[in-house]
């Protein structure tokens, strides 16, 4: 393992988080909408962590001034790896300095830093925030901050590394190493060059939504934040209700606000290289892609049953804002809004949300019908496609998966049989492909059993009895537990259902979490890598 060059790119990823930190500075101040006096503690932890940063990337550099030579594999999966353990430590500072309070009377703590660090970076959205709306508990500035870490975390924190500082031939290592899920559309051109392209389609997207919600009505800080949110996949918002929060504005058209941000879901759950063939007057390769057409039939085909069933179980007459006017109907009062209408509405959002791994919410999806809260369980380990932001196992894998099945059961009674492993009708010259997609999804059942296992024996039953939940729940909420973190979800069902956040979670679990979303966000091997010992032996 060569050290030197690990502490040198470590300490250029420090700086770069660090200096991503001074952009929710100004939220804090007056001319930004900012009060001081609710600001000042916020401000103050963005600069204490700004110089924590500074300091930590200096040192590093240091350490590795000598640290020239080429960067092979093994020490491009231990420099991606080691940055998102430093993003989460590093990025969990301005909340821990800044003393931001997760629920009333009661601080942060450093797992609860790290926790919201990584859940931003990741891409997660899962939360230990019980009240966002409250300046006294949460400056805006740190919120600022926790939107941010999406916008880093979403396309990737060594890809925007790559396209800024370049890295030469080594930037192919670290891109390789960093973006999950296998894509035939991975370009094996200049690395900084496909990563400026990645880049400036990620930054336009995240620019055209906040003008969108701008001219929709939205504040220039709200704006941002949501589409930091939306683009990267990742579900942070600054109210409490999450998007449900618009359709209660006076003066806002919630509809056309919660469409707008599902629409921009969609995109983001894209391969962001068929996006780049679209840029070019290519259309037809987007079309043309198996992956892509499966994502949107799987979204279409979901939508329908959620909705149908949704109709038939009545969860969507008493939903979102359209509550008020049912409510006014008893008294005779007001008119019963179109229940295909709010099916519609709620149903494709929430299914969107679920399948780009997005996590914002229009609804309490955990008030239906046992088959949508089973779909939308299921939808958390599809995920969106490879080479986009969603979290997830990704579409192509599940294409390649039950394609190879067929192929076995098929040789099972032909065995002289061979065929070859096809993708849109072109065979898969990679044969390793196939195996690896299997020992994949192997790995992410071994995951999700033995973590399942630890949250119901580690976590007290007090987490449930203690907040209004019964704790005959505790193996199911624990199982959606694992796999909205694991999925880079978030939000889930029972104890951490849309309403609901991750604040009452022991420290241990909470631990367990952060581990969760890293290997969600990140190829797993990436961090399995850094626990074997011949890894770091110096051939």
């Amino acid at each position: 393992m060569n050290k030197p060059l690990l502490c040198k790119l470590l300490g250029l990823v420090a700086m770069l988080i660090g200096g991503s930190m001074a952009f929710g500075l100004p939220w804090a101040l007056p001319i930004c909408g900012g009060n001081w006096q609710h600001e000042q503690e916020g401000f103050i932890g963005l600069v204490g962590s700004m110089i924590i940063c500074f300091a930590v990337g200096i040192g590093l550099r240091y350490l590795g001034r000598n640290g020239d030579a080429q960067l092979f594999r093994k020490e491009a999966m231990a420099v991606v790896g080691l940055s998102w353990v430093l993003a989460t430590v590093l990025g969990g500072l301005p909340y821990r300095l800044s003393g931001t309070y997760r629920t009333a009377g009661v601080r942060m703590n450093t797992v609860d830093a790290m926790f919201e660090s990584q859940s931003g970076f990741s891409t997660t959205g899962a939360t230990v925030l019980s009240d966002l709306e409250d300046p006294d508990l949460v400056p805006r500035c740190i919120l600022f901050w926790r939107s941010s870490t999406h916008f880093l975390g979403g396309l990737g924190i060594i890809v925007l590394f790559v396209a800024i500082l370049g890295q030469g031939s080594a930037g192919k290592a670290l891109m390789r190493a960093e973006m999950p899920g296998p894509s035939h559309h991975t370009p094996q051109a200049r690395m900084q060059h496909t990563a400026w392209v990645l880049f400036l389609i990620y930054a336009g997207l995240n620019t055209a939504l906040a003008v969108l919600l701008l001219l929709e009505g939205l504040s220039l800080f709200d704006a941002l934040c949501h589409a930091f949110g939306t683009m990267a996949t990742g579900g942070f918002s600054t109210y409490n209700a999450s998007i449900a929060h618009f359709a209660t504005v006076p003066g806002l058209n919630g509809p056309l606000i919660e469409m707008t941000i599902a629409a921009f879901m969609l995109l983001a759950g894209t391969n962001f290289m068929l996006m780049y063939m679209v840029l070019i007057f290519k259309p037809r390769a987007m079309l043309a892609d198996i992956e892509w057409r499966t994502y949107a039939v799987v979204i279409l085909v979901v939508t329908a049953l959620v909705v149908a069933i949704g109709l038939y179980h009545h969860d969507f007459d008493h939903c979102g804002a359209d509550r008020g006017k049912t409510e006014l109907l008893a008294d005779g009062a007001g008119e019963q809004p179109l229940p295909v209408g709010n099916a519609v509405r709620y149903g494709l959002f929430q299914v969107v949300s679920i399948m780009t791994t997005t996590g914002f919410c229009t609804d309490d999806f955990d008030k239906y019908n046992s088959f949508a809260r089973g779909v939308l369980l299921l939808l958390m380990f599809v995920g969106g496609c490879a080479g986009s932001t969603g979290g997830g196992l990704k579409v192509i894998r599940h294409i390649l998966f039950f394609k190879t099945l067929w192929l076995e059961v098929e040789q099972a009674f032909h065995p002289s049989v061979v065929r070859p492993l096809r993708l849109g009708g072109e065979p898969v010259e990679d044969q390793e492909l196939r195996k690896n997609v299997l020992v994949y999804f192997g790995l992410i059942v071994a995951i999700f059993v033995i973590s399942w296992l630890l949250t119901i024996t580690v976590e007290p039953n007090a987490t449930w009895t203690d907040h209004g939940h019964a704790v005959e729940h505790k193996l199911v909420d624990a199982a959606t537990c694992v796999a909205a973190t694991l999925n880079n979800i978030g939000p889930g069902l029972g104890v951490i259902g849309a309403t609901k956040n991750y604040t009452n979670f022991s420290p241990p679990i909470k631990i367990l979490f952060i581990w969760r979303m890293m290997l969600g966000r990140l190829e797993i091997f990436v961090l399995l890598v850094l626990f074997v010992p011949g890894c770091w032996r110096n051939q």
